[in-house]
């Protein structure tokens, strides 16, 4: 069975090494797959023929043959266009002058899945690799990998597509201040004049961003969805438990009283979710008070006893309580994380934005041995979001965002093309609804490695002086030129320890700052790193040298 390398490799070949635009290129993946031809091997052992049926293109598939040939019979050859460093400059824009406006929003929509793998990007965790790494560049890219790592965190249900979006929209909306700031530019933004009105709205490193939902888009990632599974313990004796995962919180033995005498409750199970060995599985139900929470879970572990092997039992509710002031009502709120770093406040955060009042919710978590990281919120809030959909009706306003994915609207595009062509009609070919252009990931991650392609060698000079009247102290140009392919392994690579290097400043602060505060640091780590340039219009694109030992320094020292 081919891997997600596989995938990525196949689509590397596509886009890069045979120039076919992305969506094209994806587009035939999924062709190529339902004949069973999932990777470059299988591709180039198979008959012409077969390749032909599954592309339906003859002369695609004899190039697309030829190529997969090629590279096995050479799998160090360059895969990218000659000149260095454009080729996915030019793969992102070859996708916005496509005549389809997105991948997901085509006639053939690809599966979600195949369109995240093409924006998987490569993370480097070694320490010592990533401490010497020195790498010349502008600011506005490193705000995009910040924004771009800290999305994993604030908003992990974000797919890799949105995350990219919307980092880039942060980009630009930072941007386009500092240049009005420094006199390069003059005027109220497309966002002050009101273009991205009556559009939901996201903050990432303190900036508002106006929003595009992606309706209907679902993204699970890796992990796999399984079936309510129908059990003794699960049914409570009950055989008749519909597959829908209600169950009766009361067993033979147990019961809960209250003054009308014994209440067996109903709750709502979502499908238990598992990744990396760990599975979850989120119940909700109702009550009414706060002394109802206690006996409420007692009945449900004496329901389903193998709710006492899990790892983890976090919950919350949120109870309506009188106040005793002329009949007024407040909301009582309480969580635990039983283990579970933050799970309590996370529920809690999510159930305050669908509203979920007399609610009580447990999330249960068998755990497999591998540390997930923020995945754990994003498969956390999945479940939640399952076991309260036949309990809440929701209207749009109450729940905000719902864990929805979106794109980063470009508002500025938005007002140029309305501005030069006086017609909406003709801005759609970008957008994910007519007439709102988006920050497209492709180009974001073009941007991305683009503008990292620079490594400084320590050895070539002094890091972080001026240069001298005689050079003496800056970095000579290596002996030998490197191939276009040594260029891309190169660029590749320094994305991979800038990426590795913020994760791990993040990843140490994750379990001790709540979303919101993680958030609002992320400026002051990106301003604490952020290359050297002159004040003024003067520095505006300047590159620097960054250090990425510099971002290691900024982790949570342990007590």
């Amino acid at each position: 069975m081919a891997s997600q390398q596989d995938l990525q490799e196949l689509i590397r070949l596509m886009t890069i090494g045979m120039r076919v635009p992305m969506k094209d290129a994806l587009g035939r993946v999924k062709d190529l797959q339902a004949k069973n031809l999932r990777s470059i091997q299988q591709i180039a052992e198979s008959s012409l023929s077969d390749v032909t049926s599954a592309v339906k293109d003859a002369k695609a598939a004899r190039s697309l043959h030829n190529a997969c040939k090629a590279r096995l019979k050479n799998p160090a050859g360059p895969s990218t266009a000659k000149r260095p460093g454009s080729t996915l400059e030019n793969t992102s824009k070859r996708s916005r002058q496509s005549n389809d406006t997105g991948f997901v929003d085509g006639p053939e929509p690809v599966a979600p899945r195949e369109f995240e793998a093409s924006f998987a990007l490569p993370v480097e965790t070694d320490e010592n690799i990533i401490a010497d790494t020195v790498l010349l560049t502008n600011r506005a890219p490193l705000v995009l990998a910040f924004a771009v790592e800290l999305l994993r965190y604030t908003m992990p249900e974000q797919p890799p597509s949105s995350r990219l979006s919307l980092a880039q929209a942060v980009v630009s909306a930072n941007s386009r201040s500092k240049a009005v700031s420094i006199g390069i530019e003059k005027g109220p933004s497309a966002d002050e004049q009101g273009w991205g009105h009556g559009q939901p709205r996201v903050k990432v490193m303190g900036r508002e961003v106006a929003v595009l939902k992606r309706g209907g888009y679902e993204w699970k990632g890796d992990e796999e969805i399984e079936g309510h599974r129908k059990s003794e313990n699960d049914t409570a004796g009950n055989e008749d438990t519909p597959s829908n995962a209600t169950v009766t919180g009361v067993s033979k033995n147990t019961t809960s009283e209250t003054s009308a005498g014994p209440v067996a409750r109903t709750w709502s199970a979502s499908q238990p979710v598992t990744l990396k060995k760990s599975t979850f599985i989120v119940r909700a139900t109702q009550i009414t008070e706060p002394s109802q929470r206690q006996p409420t879970m007692q009945s449900i572990f004496a329901a389903i006893p193998s709710l006492q092997t899990a790892t983890h039992n976090a919950w919350a509710y949120r109870v309506r309580v009188p106040t005793n002031l002329f009949g007024a009502t407040t909301i009582k709120e309480e969580s635990f994380d039983d283990g579970e770093s933050g799970c309590g406040d996370f529920l809690l955060k999510n159930m305050r934005e669908t509203n979920a009042i007399d609610t009580l919710v447990v999330m249960t978590r068998w755990y497999g041995g591998v540390m997930l990281g923020p995945d754990r919120w994003r498969i956390i809030r999945t479940c939640l979001k399952d076991a309260l959909a036949e309990r809440l009706r929701v209207t749009g306003e109450q729940a905000a965002l719902g864990g929805e994915a979106v794109w980063g609207l470009d508002l500025e595009a938005m007002r140029n093309k309305s501005g030069s062509t006086g017609s909406t009609s003709s801005r759609s070919y970008e957008a994910g609804v007519v007439g709102m252009p988006i920050h497209r990931p492709e180009a974001a991650k073009a941007y991305l490695f683009r503008s990292f392609a620079t490594r400084v060698d320590k050895s070539e000079g002094a890091i972080g002086e001026k240069a001298g009247p005689e050079g003496a102290t800056t970095s000579k140009p290596t002996a030998k030129k490197k191939t276009a392919k040594a260029l891309e392994v190169e660029k590749e690579e320094n994305v991979a320890r800038l990426l590795g290097a913020i994760r791990l400043l993040f990843d140490s602060w994750a379990d001790h700052l709540s979303t919101s505060e993680l958030d609002r640091r992320a400026w002051g780590w990106y301003v604490a790193v952020r290359p050297d340039v002159e004040a003024g219009p003067s520095g505006w694109g300047a590159k620097g040298h960054l250090k990425l030992a510099d971002i290691l320094a900024l982790r949570r020292k342990e007590a």
